[in-house]
């Protein structure tokens, strides 16, 4: 792997996208993304309910928080994770990526490459121990497990309706049958 160039990582972090809109870096590239629809919302807030009901006393959830992994250059912003309660001691506006417990993605239909390419990639990379990533194009759930500067070692493949096999910390099965489709 090549050393990353921090200047773009450096840069990023002085940028304020309008309301709406967040940064990330992936790929020695600046990634601005609009706000999420409605549709997407709400799954979301479906998913992170269950979730909720078993996360550990000792995480909190938090939706649109930046993890940056500075040795590799990379900040990337998850639509939804879980992050140790410690992490209010720092008082920034970051959170080091391998402290996540957990990051989650409900797919965009205008940029769905970077949920599925993009962040699949760089997720592992920045140490994050399980991706969930939910499609409501096409009702396609994949969740990752097992990060390795290669990647990810196990990957679980379902469809909305499936019960999605969710491993420690959380530690239960999440229910996907009232997830919904976008509209065609």
């Amino acid at each position: 792997m090549t050393e990353p160039d921090h200047r773009v990582l450096t840069y990023a972090r002085t940028l304020t996208p309008p309301p709406g809109w967040k940064v990330e870096v992936s790929g020695g590239m600046i990634v601005i993304t609009a706000s999420p629809s409605v549709a997407h919302a709400h799954t979301l807030w479906l998913v992170r309910r269950q979730l909720d009901a078993h996360r550990p006393s000792d995480v909190m959830p938090s939706e649109n928080t930046d993890l940056v992994s500075p040795a590799i250059g990379m900040l990337r912003n998850p639509d939804l994770t879980y992050v140790p309660l410690s992490v209010l001691d720092s008082g920034g506006n970051e959170v080091p990526a391998e402290q996540a417990a957990i990051a989650v993605e409900i797919v965009s239909p205008s940029n769905p490459e970077n949920d599925l390419v993009g962040k699949v990639r760089d997720y592992p990379l920045m140490d994050i121990p399980l991706y969930l990533v939910i499609d409501p194009r096409n009702g396609d759930i994949t969740l990752y497990a097992e990060p390795s500067p290669t990647g990810y070692h196990r990957q679980w493949n379902g469809k909305f309706g499936d019960r999605v096999p969710i491993p420690a910390p959380f530690d239960f099965e999440l229910a996907t049958d009232t997830l919904l489709r976008y509209p065609a």
